[in-house]
């Protein structure tokens, strides 16, 4: 099964999830199947996920459901056209994280899955701006660390500087 959980990351999400979207609720989960998918549904989340397809190319997939609202974590950063998503979702509520820009840090490539790339890592204002611009009025956003248990300058500064941000919005 899974063998690494971010789990305050996890937690954080979940706790703003259930604040902005309380179960029972049936979301789209962008992103396929994963390890948060399964905590939503221990939660009482009913999730239907998009199995891999790629949405830069059909973002209309995303009204393939009737669902009570969309839900991509950690989902935007890796397409190179957020904005055609965001602009297609037909469902009135989204519930989104990011992982942040952080200047001491640069944007994550992996090298060896094409897929698992970073090609935006934004700002709080310039994720809000793409939000507003694509129709989503913004009700609701929180930020919190990424501290991970290592020596350096580095890890340091992930203690104090936001790496998550969350945002519910509705159209």
């Amino acid at each position: 099964m899974y063998t690494k959980i971010p789990h305050k990351r996890y937690e954080h999400t979940l706790a703003f999830l259930k604040k902005t979207l309380p179960s029972p609720a049936t979301v789209l989960d962008l992103g396929i199947r994963n390890p948060f998918s399964e905590i939503m549904e221990q939660n009482g989340y009913i999730v239907i996920n998009t199995e891999g397809e790629d949405l830069d190319l059909l973002p209309e997939l995303v009204n393939r459901y009737d669902v009570d609202a969309v839900t991509a974590f950690e989902i935007f950063e890796h397409l190179l056209s957020p904005f055609s998503v965001l602009k297609e979702i037909k469902a009135t509520k989204l519930i989104t994280t990011i992982p942040l820009n952080l200047w001491f840090a640069k944007a994550y490539k992996s090298k060896t899955d094409i897929w698992d790339r970073h090609y935006h890592e934004f700002e709080d204002w310039q994720f809000d701006w793409l939000l507003v611009k694509t129709g989503w009025k913004i009700q609701e956003k929180e930020k919190w660390t990424s501290p991970i248990n290592k020596i350096g300058f580095r890890p340091i500064l992930r203690k104090f500087i936001p790496r998550y941000y969350a945002v519910y919005a509705t159209k």
